[in-house]
């Protein structure tokens, strides 16, 4: 926008926007954002067996968890025993190129575990990989 001084020049108006308050709000929603994630990323309580050698998990993938009272999670979706199955089926288009990763409890019972494993089998499904946690120095 432009307008004459009484001097009779032209002169324009400052018409940039302030970028201070826009930058403040966006540093708060970050902040806010660091704060929550590890809080939804936690999930289902799981407490996975301690082993020497551990591999990092680098992507994401498809995780099955078997909590302590055998209640069976598919990611973070509540699935019955007899159904996990039909549900890995439902989720992979082709299963043998797919990997799924399974946290077990270290207290739940061999048999609900080797249900999953055989569920997981039986969906076509060969890539299974094992969640442990690495024992730390001097605990056992």
């Amino acid at each position: 926008m432009a307008f004459t001084s009484k001097n009779g020049r032209t002169e324009t108006s400052l018409s940039e926007i302030n970028v201070t308050p826009f930058v403040d709000v966006v540093l708060v929603l970050l902040i806010i954002f660091m704060v929550t994630a590890p809080v939804l990323q936690s999930g289902i309580e799981v407490s996975v067996p301690k082993t020497k050698v551990v591999k990092e998990i680098s992507e994401e993938r498809l995780v099955i968890s078997i909590t302590k009272g055998q209640e069976v999670y598919l990611n973070n979706d509540h699935v019955r025993l007899d159904e996990i199955g039909d549900a890995l089926r439902k989720k992979f288009r082709d299963p043998r190129g797919q990997a799924v990763y399974v946290r077990a409890d270290e207290n739940v019972a061999f048999g609900a575990f080797a249900t999953v494993m055989s569920a997981v089998k039986s969906a076509g499904i060969t890539n299974v990989s094992i969640v442990t946690e690495p024992i730390q120095p001097g605990k056992k």
